[in-house]
């Protein structure tokens, strides 16, 4: 899982050095699966339940899973969540990141950082004798005390021979509560923020999931291992 998640971590990093006005998603999505091809993977994501793409790639109010397209160009003050998942030896990597398109609103990058921050805070939980919702009330304290939104009906989930796997994890909930982690468990910690409100649907291209009042998202990700002496972050190169 380590090496499914450095693949994973390179293609990411490839595809966040390309954000730039004038790119098009689809051109990002090529250099992701030639990214992963070249490292001897798989691409986790194209294909799986008829997913059409090796990258999900969300635009300002799309929280995730949106279609990379030549026709979705991206242009200053965007900012694109790039989810993307690889495979070595039947093994599953999963990460993302949102990512600015030049120059963004002061309180468009605030919400980035938060939800990055609240993933480092949810990562921080992932210790043995812990429990799962300690996870996902670590997440909710963050967004919600910068005066964010977490979605709820999209969450994190566990990983290793398959792309989701038990359990699934909430970016809210009550601390102390949920199963005891044990050393060995591997999850896709994820949240998703809103800067409005939770509420999200989905749209009639049967994926894309978008904020319903059309405010912007944040997606960040890691797979992290509940390791011995505490949290392995395996998406990293």
């Amino acid at each position: 899982m380590r090496e499914a998640g450095r693949v994973t971590a390179r293609a990411l990093r490839v595809v966040g050095e390309a954000v730039k006005p004038g790119v098009s998603t689809a051109e990002l999505d090529e250099l992701a699966e030639g990214t992963i091809a070249e490292a001897g993977a798989l691409p986790a994501f194209k294909g799986y339940h008829g997913f059409p793409a090796t990258i999900c790639a969300s635009l300002n109010a799309e929280v995730v899973h949106g279609i990379p397209s030549r026709k979705r160009v991206l242009e200053p003050g965007d900012v694109l969540s790039v989810d993307v998942g690889a495979i070595v030896d039947g093994y599953y990597g999963d990460s993302a990141m949102t990512f600015a398109v030049g120059d963004i609103s002061d309180e468009t990058r605030r919400l980035l950082d938060t939800t990055a921050d609240s993933l480092r805070a949810g990562i921080a939980a992932c210790v043995e004798g812990m429990r799962l919702y300690d996870i996902s009330n670590a997440i909710q304290r963050v967004a919600e005390g910068a005066g964010f939104s977490v979605v709820r009906e999209y969450v994190g989930h566990g990983i290793g021979r398959q792309m989701h796997e038990d359990p699934q994890i909430p970016n809210f909930g009550q601390a102390g509560t949920g199963p005891t982690l044990k050393t060995g468990m591997v999850f896709a910690i994820e949240p998703m923020v809103n800067a409005g409100a939770a509420a999200v649907r989905a749209l009639d291209d049967g994926w894309t999931v978008v904020t319903d009042d059309g405010s912007v998202s944040a997606h960040f990700e890691h797979t992290v291992a509940i390791g011995p002496d505490g949290p392995m972050v395996l998406t990293v190169e």
